[in-house]
């Protein structure tokens, strides 16, 4: 996985991010548009056939759009591990 910084300024962030698809940047998406500081989200798959995305965050006030996808990206593995955990506790109880 590549990432490509295209637009970085004081309340946005553009970035293009090679070999993935709609399931990584849909959870990163909504993850990011739970944070009240936030004023846009979202990303784009500009070719069907081509394997990158562009995610593209704008920040409200003083916070820095890159903070709020890192913590994002934090909130994203949190839920990766509970699921992780529930879903062996599944396993052993089938």
């Amino acid at each position: 996985m590549k990432i490509k910084v295209l637009k970085k300024t004081s309340d946005e962030l553009k970035i293009e991010v090679e070999d993935v698809g709609h399931t990584l940047c849909n959870l990163l998406q909504k993850r990011i548009l739970e944070e009240e500081n936030v004023d846009l989200a979202g990303y784009d798959v500009p070719h069907p056939l081509s394997s990158s995305a562009i995610i593209y965050v704008r920040a409200k006030g003083k916070t820095k759009p890159e903070d709020v996808l890192k913590q994002a990206v934090g909130r994203a593995r949190e839920l990766n591990k509970e699921f992780g955990k529930e879903f062996e506790k599944a396993l052993k109880n089938a």
